[in-house]
């Protein structure tokens, strides 16, 4: 089945999908693999039948797994499915007979406006490396983007003259994206020490690590979920909060949603749709903490 899941993966990989999509799909897979080798001693992908997949459901739905974690999963399950049948493999797609459960989709933390200019105070550009974390900070807040997209940010792919960068997304699709004084600042004043950091071996990433290597996205999550953690309010804030907070704060001052679902890379609607009950939610918390008659 290993071989299987495999090739799945190099399929998805030519497909354009994610690092980040390949390593998911591939670990979901090889869960599914082991659970049906210990439970059924099964190990061919053409006897699995739907009985399996729901019995490989009931045992993840006992263990402290995230609605989105068992979301992916089936995601995983069912384009290996499918991948299964383009190849002959199988003639059938067995989640087809599975009734997928509804997950309720807990509302994104996001940061206020008051916390993101808190946020962009902390670090200290004494030196080359506070300079490049605030530059980071505010092009993730500028720009709603996501961790990896920053990581891949090359030289050439910023713009000031027109005050835009182009950032390769998800699934290698590309977009626009315009970003604002503050950010420019702190990417001025960063490009401009950047020769600190960068050696004759470095690539054209716009940010560089200490030994002047790229950035990988643990090293920036380790790296900027240091200042998250001294703003947050509680747990469950990470540097993808910003991009939650970006669109969230574009939305509460009247941003189209379909003008944010550019700027995220959604390519879906309904993704983006998410940040409307998030401001509802934000709405109603200042009515009931500002209204006189918010209590009756």
């Amino acid at each position: 089945m290993q071989e299987w899941i495999s090739e799945h993966r190099q399929y998805l990989k030519l497909d354009g999908k994610s690092l980040n999509t390949l390593d998911a799909y591939q670990s979901d897979l090889e869960q599914f693999a082991g659970f049906l080798k210990e439970s059924f001693h099964l190990e061919d992908p053409r006897d699995i039948q739907a009985l399996h997949i729901r019995a490989f459901l009931q045992w993840l739905s006992e263990l402290p797994n995230c609605n989105r974690s068992l979301s992916r999963k089936l995601a995983a399950l069912n384009s290996w499915f499918i991948f299964l049948k383009i190849r002959g493999i199988r003639s059938d797609n067995p989640m087809r007979r599975i009734r997928r459960p509804k997950f309720e989709i807990p509302l994104a933390k996001v940061f206020s406006e008051e916390e993101m200019a808190l946020l962009m105070r902390i670090p200290d550009t004494s030196d080359i490396f506070g300079v490049r974390n605030l530059a980071m900070l505010e092009l993730l807040y500028s720009c709603g983007l996501r961790l990896m997209e920053l990581a891949n940010l090359k030289l050439e792919d910023v713009d000031f003259r027109r005050r835009v960068i182009r950032v390769m997304g998800k699934g290698n699709k590309q977009r626009v994206i315009p970003f604002g004084s503050k950010a420019l600042d702190a990417l001025k004043q960063y490009l401009g020490k950047r020769e600190l950091l960068a050696h004759e071996d470095s690539s054209t990433k716009v940010f560089l690590t200490k030994s002047g290597k790229d950035f990988d996205r643990r090293q920036l999550n380790t790296i900027l979920s240091h200042y998250m953690d001294l703003i947050a309010r509680e747990k469950g804030f990470s540097p993808h909060t910003i991009r939650h907070s970006f669109a969230t704060h574009l939305l509460a001052r009247g941003a189209d949603l379909r003008a944010i679902q550019e700027l995220l890379g959604h390519s879906k609607l309904s993704t983006t749709e998410k940040y409307t009950h998030l401001t509802l939610e934000q709405i109603k918390e200042a009515y009931e903490k500002g209204h006189p008659r918010s209590g009756e």
